[in-house]
């Protein structure tokens, strides 16, 4: 892991990009605003670092130490966060569209507010995750573990969450119109006013829809008899 001095580091952002940063340790640093834009920060050390309203977009952050990190408003459209170390990192109202979180570690983050339209959260750990309002339209969530995570008014339109874990899960007023939950297992989740009309539920274990105030989804169509 390299270190280096507050002088190098300011020195270092101002030269041309993209940047070679892998494996640099950047903890406990303000980046605020900083344009990182598709530099490569493999294995970095970002634990405690402030990025709020950063450009990390098309960055590299793959293996990354990202624990009790700010990026608050932050710019990480098509940021690479494979297998990326988030756990209590502040992500509220970041942007990160397109975003490849395949296999990262979010235990406890804040998501709320952010944009994570058209991401890629398979086989993800959100346990106990902030994600409030969180906009998850069309993302693929696959294997996903989403245990305890407050969703409440989460936007999932059209998002893929076969095999999902939303046990003890906050799903309060979310919209799953279009959803998949084929194979999820959300016992003892929270689905108030929640609409699974649309829903494709599949081999779902669900909690008692009807008792919560939700919809159930229709039932199959039948073939017809010859």
């Amino acid at each position: 892991m390299t270190n280096l001095t507050v002088y190098q580091i300011y020195d270092l952002l101002n030269r041309p990009r993209p940047l070679w940063l892998v494996k640099i340790n950047l903890s406990e640093t303000s980046l605020w605003m900083a344009d990182l834009s598709e530099c490569n920060l493999s294995w970095a050390d970002l634990s405690r670092a402030d990025l709020s309203w950063a450009n990390l977009i098309k960055s590299n952050l793959s293996r990354a130490n990202l624990t009790f990190a700010n990026f608050y408003e932050a710019h990480l459209t098509l940021a690479n966060l494979i297998e990326t170390n988030m756990t209590r990192a502040n992500f509220t109202r970041a942007n990160l569209d397109k975003a490849n979180l395949y296999h990262a570690v979010m235990v406890e983050a804040n998501l709320s507010r952010a944009n994570l339209s058209r991401a890629n959260l398979d086989q993800s750990n959100l346990t106990g995750a902030i994600l409030a309002r969180a906009d998850l339209s069309k993302a693929d969530l696959v294997g996903s573990n989403l245990n305890g995570a407050n969703l409440t008014y989460a936007n999932f339109f059209e998002a893929n969450l076969e095999g999902v874990d939303f046990r003890s899960a906050n799903l309060e007023k979310a919209d799953l119109t279009g959803a998949n939950l084929a194979k999820a297992n959300l016992q003892g989740a929270n689905i108030t006013d929640v609409d699974l009309t649309d829903v494709i539920t599949t081999d779902a274990i669900l909690p008692d829809v009807k008792k919560q105030g939700g919809k159930v989804p229709a039932p199959a169509p039948q073939p017809p008899i010859s």
